[in-house]
């Protein structure tokens, strides 16, 4: 059935979710997992850029220090996701599953799609934050843009306690809406 699994992971909470979706599978198929990590330039954080109102023009040393801070937070989030990759793959292992990690810089949908058609993976599993409308249309959605342009199958994992949290979202508004 599969034999090489893509398992794209983000730096949120369904990062647990999909990791036990993509084991559960791999157990099942004997197949080998290949954890992704897709690193983007705003995911330690944005350059923090100085309040220049009311100023004409800031230091160059000002620039530097802020670039640094900058610096420092990306390494942080990078050496955080390399743990992370790492976690996963030794309980994959423990877990009697052939596995591996690969992280990359590049833009996520598209990162993924190559990663898929370089190592070459028979699925893709990906998370769904579950933007609709405004949300999806400013933030984009990754797992739309794989569904279309990955060169395999793709599997869709779902956050539970999103769900869950939209559904008590609705049901209170519809509650108070009916006491009104």
């Amino acid at each position: 059935m599969f034999t090489k699994i893509l398992v794209a992971l983000d730096h949120g909470d369904t990062c647990g979710v999909i990791f036990q979706k993509s084991l559960d599978l791999a157990k099942a198929t004997g197949a080998e997992l290949l954890f992704l990590s897709v690193l983007t330039p705003d995911g330690g954080g944005h350059l923090p850029l100085p309040d220049n109102s009311g100023l004409t023009s800031f230091s160059l040393g000002m620039q530097e220090s802020l670039w640094d801070v900058y610096l420092k937070s990306y390494r942080e989030y990078e050496l955080a996701a390399t743990e992370r990759l790492r976690n996963f793959v030794d309980r994959a292992t423990e877990a009697g599953v052939c596995s591996q990690f690969k992280q990359i810089n590049n833009d996520v949908g598209r990162g993924i799609c190559e990663q898929a058609k370089t190592w070459p993976a028979d699925l893709v599993i990906v998370g769904s934050h579950g933007r609709k409308g405004l949300g999806e249309m400013l933030l984009g959605s990754v797992s739309n843009y794989v569904m279309h342009h990955a060169p395999c199958s793709v599997l869709v994992v779902h956050d539970p306690q999103s769900a869950t949290t939209k559904a008590s979202a609705v049901a209170a508004a519809t509650a108070e809406a009916t006491v009104e």
